[in-house]
């Protein structure tokens, strides 16, 4: 059996973390981000991997860096064979790769080469990929180019949202990891060089993406809407007011002359808007400070006769 640790911090790494606690192997300690601000009140918010290491009464590490003698010390007391990574956060340097004995293991949401980077589920919906998958590493000094141990592959629903493909692909990477490191043991896992053709990076999201241009194609929109839940939330305006999208959908084989942004009325429960090429249903919808709200909800408490979104 192995003595592995463990590096990760939003609830994409949580299965990952439990699957290897209820294994054999010995888990040594977690690194995870450090605490930070969030919300209104801004409250020190612990990360869902340190809830679960917590609860596991597993050490923790949240440094807040990797390359000072004083986090390396840190690691040093931490003997392993192998560090098994998902989303930490964290570049990790030479020093870092090298510390354990079988090296470093990272879980990546995408199918590599395709989606290197930091938001790689977001990305593919964007994009309309019709696949992605997880792919185990081994991690190497460049952004997620290290030598390919293992894949799965996964269909992407025509609605998922990026937070419902990552519950599907979360649990994946965690059996695949398993599978992996027995393997690993046994002698039979044979790391390859990635493909050199098919490379494309999956930058950051940045807040301004997720504004609504309504010239755009409602396929596109209604990517952009799955892609940005449940962060940063695709937005317009609705009389000078922002409102967050939260669910939306193109509707199939409908056309429209009307200027893009127009709401052309309520059917079936939802509220359509003409695009710069065919017709968006917004189902869910959110004005800045209340409650989502369906469609029909939304309807009820505003105007929607010869309105706008902009």
């Amino acid at each position: 059996m192995l003595r592995i640790a463990f590096a990760g911090t939003p609830e994409f790494a949580v299965p990952a973390l439990r699957a290897l606690a209820e294994s054999p192997h010995t888990l040594v300690g977690v690194l995870t981000q450090p605490d930070r601000p969030a919300g209104r009140g801004r409250e020190l918010k612990v990360s869902p991997v340190k809830q679960l290491a917590s609860q596991l009464a597993l050490p923790v590490l949240q440094l807040a860096e990797l390359k000072s003698p004083e986090a390396r010390a840190a690691l040093d007391a931490w003997p392993c064979d192998l560090l098994v990574v998902v989303a930490y956060g964290l570049l990790l340097p030479r020093a870092v790769l090298e510390w354990p004995r079988l090296g470093c293991l990272n879980i990546h949401a995408s199918l590599l080469p395709r989606w290197r980077g930091a938001a790689p589920i977001q990305r593919a919906i964007l994009a309309g990929d019709r696949e992605t998958g997880v792919t185990l590493m081994q991690m190497a000094e460049g952004l997620d180019t290290g030598p390919i141990l293992a894949q799965r592959r996964l269909a992407i629903d025509a609605e998922a949202s990026a937070a419902q493909l990552s519950h599907q692909l979360a649990p994946l990477g965690a059996r695949l990891l398993l599978e992996t490191l027995a393997a690993l043991e046994a002698g039979q896992v044979r790391p390859h060089p990635q493909p050199s053709e098919g490379i494309c990076y999956a930058a950051k999201l940045e807040k301004h993406e997720a504004r609504i241009d309504w010239r755009r194609s409602a396929v596109e929109i209604a990517r952009q809407v799955r892609a940005f839940n449940p962060w940063p939330v695709a937005e317009t305006l609705w009389r000078g007011e922002r409102l967050r999208i939260w669910q939306a959908l193109p509707v199939p084989q409908a056309a429209s002359a009307a200027i893009p942004g127009e709401v052309l009325g309520l059917i079936e429960g939802a509220l359509l808007v003409a695009c710069g090429e065919g017709v968006l249903g917004l189902t869910t919808l959110q004005l800045a400070g209340r409650r989502a709200l369906s469609a029909a909800e939304f309807a009820r408490g505003q105007p929607i006769d010869g309105a706008r979104f902009s």
